[in-house]
C-alpha cells in the first residue's frame, strides 16, 4: 500500500512539473508575441525611481513584468518617435533616482523624441528636484492639483560611523593615497575633513548648477530667475502655476481621456514589448554594449545582498573576448555603472580593454558612477563619454581591516593565534597594524597608486603630474571631469554609439544592431537558475534605499574583500 501511495504521489508531481513547464513556455510565448498598439495611440511612459542598466536575469523576470530598466524607457522613446501608430507621449516621472546621470539620460532621450515633432506632456503626481528636472524636457508640464512642486535645492549628507566603531571598541585601521580619497573616512572619522568638505561641497555646488541650467533651458528663463524661485520652495500647486513653472493642474485622467479624435493610450510597460526591429531600428552593423555594474571583484558576476551587481573581472573579461574575436562585431562600447573595488580585478578588466582597443575601436560611456576602478577600467578606450551628473574621477587606494579584539573582549570572547612569517598576522582581526606592517601595506598602496596615475595619463595622453594634479582621490562630475580632461564628451549612451560608429567608420545616419552582454539568456539557461538572484533582490527590497546604503557601507570591507586588500573605490554619498 505505501508503494501505491509512493507512486501515486511521483506521478502528481510529475503531472504537475509537465504542466508547469507547459504554462511557463504558454506565459514565454504569449510575452514574445509582442503587444498589440492601437492606431493614434497616447504612449504613458512612467519613469519610477531607481531604474537599473540591465534587466534581473532568472525565468521569473522574464514571464513577469519586469520594472523598467534604464535602457527601456530611451528605447520606447526613440521608437514612439519613428512609430506611426504613436501620436504624443505623457510622461510620468515618480521616485527620483539615488544619482543623477541616468535623469539626465532619459531627459536627453525627450528631448531627442521632440524632434520628431509629436508632442510629449509630463504629468506630476509629485514634483521632486529630479522628477522636476526630467518634466522641464517636455513641452508642457501638468502638476497634480493637490500636490506641492517640492523645489527646495539640493543636499548631500554623508555617514560618519567613527563613534559607533568606538562605543563597541571597534578600530577602524585603514591607510589610503590622496588627500580627497575619502572612501574610508565614514570609519576613521567623526566628521568631515577639509578635504572631504571641500569635495562634497564642489560636487553639490556644481550638480545644482546643473539643475538650475536645466530648469531655465526648460522653462525658458533666466538662470538668475530660477534660482530665485528655487529659494521660495517648496511650492504650493496654485503657486507653482502662478510662478510659471507648472502649465497647469489637473489628474492622471485628465490627461489622458481619449478626444474626439479617437485617441486611445498605451502605457510604457506593455509598449516596451515592441521591437525596436518592428519599427526599422536596431539593424545594421553591430556593435557591443558591454555592461559593468556594480562593485568591481575578483571572479564571476553576480548579485551581493548589501551590495547590489558585482561586476566579476573573469566574466568581464570573458564578454570582451567574445566580442573582440566575433568579426561581425564593428566596434564596442563598454558601459560603466560602478564605484569601483578591488584594484586587482580592475587591472585585470583594464588589461582586457587595452588589448582589445588594439584590435577593435573601444568607447567608454559612465552612467551614474564610474569613479575609482569605475574609471579605471575606462581609461584605455579611445574616448571616455559622461553624463555632465556622473561621479567619475576618484583616482586613489584605500586598504585597511577591522581591528575587533576590544569588541571580543566586551562579548565575553578571546582570539588566540598562532603563526610562521613575519607579516603572517598582517590581517589579524584582533589588532590594528604595527609600524612594519603599516609600512608594508602603505608601500603597496603607493605602487597601486603610482601605477594609477600612470596609465591614467597614458590613456589621457598627458603628464604624471597632470594625473596626479586631479587625482588623489578626488571625485568629479562628469561636467567637471571634462573640464578637468578625465573626460572627452559629455552625453549618454547614445552620444557613445555615434562616438564607436564614427571610429568604426559607420555611416551616423546608419542604424546598427546592439549586441548587449550580458547576453539574453536561454530558455533552458533561465529553468535551470529560475529564481536567478530573485531571493537577494527580494532581501535588498525589504530596505528603503537610504537603508541599504548603510548596509553597504556597514557591509562593504568585510563582506567582498579581503582584509587589507587595496581597493580603488569611491565613497558612499547618502543622496535623499
Amino acid at each position: 500500500m505505501a508503494r501505491r501511495e509512493v507512486r501515486f504521489v511521483l506521478t502528481f508531481l510529475m503531472i504537475a512539473i509537465v504542466f508547469l513547464m507547459a504554462g511557463v513556455v504558454a506565459a514565454l510565448f504569449f510575452v514574445s508575441r509582442g503587444p498589440s498598439v492601437p492606431s493614434n495611440a497616447t504612449l504613458v511612459l512612467r519613469v519610477p525611481g531607481g531604474l537599473t542598466e540591465i534587466m534581473p536575469s532568472g525565468l521569473l523576470g522574464h514571464v513577469f513584468e519586469a520594472p523598467p530598466t534604464l535602457r527601456s524607457v530611451v528605447d520606447s522613446l526613440r521608437k514612439a518617435a519613428v512609430d506611426d501608430r504613436v501620436s504624443r507621449v505623457v510622461l510620468v516621472p515618480s521616485g527620483g533616482q539615488a544619482l543623477w546621470a541616468k535623469v539626465q539620460e532619459v531627459r536627453d532621450a525627450v528631448l531627442a523624441f521632440k524632434q520628431s515633432g509629436k508632442p510629449i506632456v509630463a504629468y506630476l503626481e509629485y514634483g521632486g528636484e529630479q522628477q522636476y528636472y526630467l518634466a522641464t524636457a517636455a513641452d508642457e508640464i501638468a502638476l497634480m492639483p493637490t500636490s506641492p512642486l517640492d523645489l527646495t535645492g539640493l543636499a548631500r549628507y554623508e555617514l560618519f560611523l567613527r563613534g559607533s566603531l568606538d562605543k563597541v571598541g571597534a578600530y577602524p585601521d585603514f591607510l589610503h593615497v590622496g588627500d580627497y580619497k575619502t572612501a574610508a573616512n565614514q570609519y576613521t572619522e567623526d566628521s568631515f575633513t577639509p578635504a572631504h568638505r571641500e569635495m562634497s561641497e564642489s560636487l553639490n555646488a556644481d550638480m545644482f548648477d546643473q539643475l538650475v541650467r536645466g530648469i531655465a533651458d526648460g522653462r525658458g528663463r533666466p538662470e538668475s530667475e530660477v534660482r530665485a524661485l528655487i529659494d521660495e520652495g517648496p511650492f504650493l500647486p496654485e503657486d507653482a502655476l502662478a510662478a510659471g513653472l507648472v502649465d497647469g493642474l489637473a489628474y492622471e485622467d485628465q490627461l489622458l481621456d481619449p478626444d474626439e479624435n479617437g485617441e486611445r493610450r498605451i502605457e510604457g510597460g506593455d509598449y516596451a514589448g515592441v521591437s525596436l526591429q518592428a519599427v526599422g531600428l536596431n539593424q545594421g552593423p553591430k556593435i557591443a554594449v558591454i555592461h559593468a555594474v556594480g562593485v568591481i571583484n575578483t571572479g564571476r558576476s553576480g548579485y551581493d545582498t548589501t551590495q547590489g551587481e558585482v561586476v566579476g573581472s573573469d566574466t568581464l573579461v570573458e564578454y570582451l573576448r567574445e566580442a573582440r574575436e566575433d568579426e561581425s562585431v564593428r566596434a564596442i562600447v563598454l558601459r560603466i555603472d560602478s564605484p569601483g573595488g578591488s584594484a586587482i580585478a580592475s587591472d585585470v578588466i583594464w588589461r582586457e580593454v587595452e588589448v582589445t582597443r588594439e584590435e577593435k575601436p573601444v568607447i567608454a560611456s559612465m552612467s551614474d558612477v564610474a569613479a575609482s576602478g569605475g574609471y579605471y577600467i575606462a581609461m584605455p578606450a579611445d574616448a571616455i563619454v559622461a553624463q555632465p551628473g556622473t561621479l567619475t574621477g576618484s583616482i586613489g587606494v584605500v586598504a585597511g581591516k577591522f581591528a575587533l579584539g576590544e569588541t571580543y573582549g566586551k562579548l565575553g570572547a578571546n582570539i588566540e593565534s598562532v603563526s610562521q612569517g613575519r607579516y603572517a598576522e598582517i590581517a589579524s582581526p584582533v589588532r590594528p597594524f604595527s609600524p612594519d606592517e603599516r609600512a608594508k601595506l602603505q608601500q603597496q598602496l603607493d605602487a597601486v597608486y603610482d601605477a594609477f596615475v600612470a596609465k591614467a595619463a597614458e590613456g589621457r595622453g598627458t603628464t604624471r603630474e597632470r594625473i596626479h594634479a586631479v587625482a588623489q582621490g578626488r571625485v568629479w562630475t562628469g561636467q567637471q571631469g571634462r573640464q578637468v580632461g578625465l573626460v572627452d564628451e559629455l552625453g549618454g549612451l547614445d552620444r557613445a554609439i555615434a562616438l564607436a560608429k564614427q571610429r568604426a567608420d559607420i555611416e551616423q545616419n546608419d542604424e546598427v544592431e546592439l549586441v548587449n552582454y550580458p547576453p539574453p539568456r536561454g530558455f533552458f539557461e533561465m529553468l535551470s537558475q529560475p529564481l536567478g538572484g530573485v531571493r537577494e533582490r527580494l532581501v535588498a527590497s525589504l530596505l528603503s534605499p537610504t537603508e541599504q546604503k548603510v548596509a553597504s557601507v556597514l557591509a562593504a570591507p568585510m563582506q567582498l574583500f579581503r582584509p587589507g586588500e587595496v581597493l580603488a573605490l569611491m565613497p558612499y554619498v547618502f543622496v535623499p
